[in-house]
């Protein structure tokens, strides 16, 4: 008997309207093989589908409302089951290795043919890298030849300001997912008055401006994670 394959299943993000209609339109006119998940204009938008969706593949546009996404990639793929294609129109070296040292799977220019666009999905779902033959070089490179010694963290010392308390907030930022204030405030048995006070204290200690680059931040370093044997916030 013939089994049925698995759609693989994409999420597409693009801040413009009109390309992110030409990539639905795209992924399913290969139907059955492959559908659209969902998609998202916004990085926020991006972290909440992800982190609900789980989709296979998730074409990452490089810039998102004048931001660069990349920071981002990390959150994205942090469910353990999406990876990353990034869709760029910059030539900016910098930014694209920082990418695929974040966890992006393979770099797709904006003139790439819709044959090269499939072709490139099919392989990081596969597992495979999709680069060109320079960024491979310098991928390989880096494993290769790494630094003779680690870097010092210039946040440590951020890190370690933090309070038991704002790194049980942290954590229940981190595990919602984009709840709201109200839903948080509530798991932590706290005021939502309460809980601005303390999201206030971790952006200024940490140099975030908002949620989203809290949540970036976190997953990035590994906060919120090990807090079981912290008190509850009071």
């Amino acid at each position: 008997m013939e089994t049925t394959q698995r759609a693989i299943r994409i999420m597409l993000v693009d801040d413009h309207q009109t390309m992110l209609w030409g990539l639905e339109q795209l992924v399913r006119s290969e139907a059955p093989r492959m559908e659209v998940a969902g998609t998202a204009r916004t990085a926020e938008e991006a972290v909440s589908a992800a982190a609900r969706l789980a989709p296979d593949v998730i074409l990452l546009d490089v810039d998102l409302g004048g931001s660069c996404s990349v920071d981002v990639v990390p959150v994205l793929i942090a469910n353990g089951v999406s990876r990353v294609l990034l869709l760029t129109g910059t030539s900016d070296q910098d930014i694209l290795d920082q990418a695929i040292k974040r966890g992006a799977r393979g770099i797709l220019h904006k003139k790439a043919s819709p044959a090269e666009v499939i072709k490139a999905i099919d392989k990081v779902h596969q597992g495979e890298l999709w680069l060109d033959q320079t960024a491979l070089g310098r991928v390989l490179g880096h494993l290769l030849n790494p630094a003779a010694a680690p870097k010092p963290d210039p946040d440590a010392h951020r890190r370690a300001s933090l309070t038991a308390k704002e790194r049980k907030v942290i954590q229940a930022v981190v595990e919602g997912n984009g709840a709201l204030n109200k839903a948080i405030a509530e798991r932590l048995f706290i005021s939502e008055y309460t809980l601005r006070n303390h999201l206030t204290s971790i952006y200024q200690k940490l140099q975030v401006a908002n949620r989203l680059e809290l949540y970036v931040y976190a997953v990035k370093h590994g906060l919120g994670v090990e807090q079981e044997k912290m008190k509850a916030v009071g």
